[in-house]
């Protein structure tokens, strides 16, 4: 049997919040219980978002908590690089797989354009992507390439695509059905994050993937693209999200829940305590080491909705 190779894989675009914290614990303490390699890949693929700063004090808060981890970031290791700004020419060469196998083509719609051109709207409310410009002939897009630079859209089947979580059970999508063709490339050359996380977990020899259940319907979509480009899927384990009593999702907008405020608030061991306690792995959230919990944790253990932040943060 196969190592375990987790990863904690954030968006160095602000100070980490409890849910982000959340989601690096679980998927650490699963590594660790497993006697797994760690990765951490800090995944800045928007240049106007994401800052160096916000990387080195991501490091510095998971390391405050007692989080390590074995390859990436500041360590390196043979699967680097471990930023996804440093990784544009393996995303291109995934790209240039896909199209040649006919299966990415040009969209002009700006946002307004793709809304009004959608299909109706999926239960969650999002609109999926009609198709519109999969069927412009060459002619209309040498004239709309005059004025706009497309984005670039994989195009699906009408396939369903199941698989079972760790945490969440049975779950599946219909690809032309529930999200579309979805985009692989930006207008603005960004790479975009259903290819770019298939490549780097693909490449970086990743089996198992410990998320937030937000991104849960995102799966289907990526285990299509493990397929067209030969590469192995991970198991996928998606947590539960922190929500706040009135059932709003935690940011990092929330500033007075974001690691800033938590460590002038907390000792590593309380707060490990508490995430520990809504994971499901203590009774009572109670001062621990991270090692302690990854001792007895337990994947049957987590609970599979939504866990309400109270009053005792």
């Amino acid at each position: 049997m196969k190592k375990l190779r987790g990863r904690f894989a954030p968006s160095p675009s602000g100070r980490m919040h409890l849910g982000n914290l959340f989601s690096a614990l679980l998927a650490w303490l699963s590594v660790r219980a497993a006697g797994g390699v760690m990765v951490l890949r800090m995944e800045d693929l928007d240049p106007d978002r994401c800052r160096e700063e916000y990387a080195a004090q991501l490091a510095d808060d998971l390391r405050w908590l007692g989080l390590d981890w074995d390859e990436g970031y500041e360590r390196g290791g043979p699967h680097g690089p471990y930023r996804q700004s440093q990784r544009t020419r393996q995303y291109a060469q995934a790209f240039q797989n896909l199209a040649s196998q006919g299966l990415v083509y040009p969209c002009f719609c700006t946002r307004a354009e793709r809304l009004a051109a959608s299909a109706p709207h999926r239960a969650d409310g999002q609109a999926v992507y009609s198709g519109k410009c999969k069927y412009l002939t060459d002619g209309e897009r040498k004239v709309l390439s005059k004025t706009r630079r497309p984005a670039w859209r994989l195009s699906v089947p009408d396939k369903e695509i199941c698989f079972t979580d760790g945490v969440q059970g049975n779950f599946g999508e219909n690809l032309l059905r529930d999200c579309g063709d979805f985009i692989l490339r930006r207008s603005d050359g960004v790479y975009a994050y259903q290819l770019a996380v298939v490549v780097d977990d693909g490449a970086m020899e990743i089996n198992q993937v410990v998320r937030g259940g937000d991104l849960l319907d995102s799966t289907p979509r990526q285990l299509y693209l493990y397929g067209l480009l030969g590469l192995t899927p991970p198991a996928f384990c998606h947590v539960p999200l922190l929500v706040a009593p009135d059932g709003r999702r935690l940011s990092k907008r929330e500033r007075d829940l974001d690691l800033g405020a938590l460590r002038r608030r907390y000792t590593p061991q309380a707060l490990t305590g508490l995430l520990g306690y809504w994971a499901g792995q203590l009774d009572r959230p109670e001062p621990v080491e991270p090692a302690a919990l990854a001792a007895a944790f337990s994947w049957s253990k987590v609970p599979r909705g939504d866990v309400v932040v109270g009053p005792e943060i």
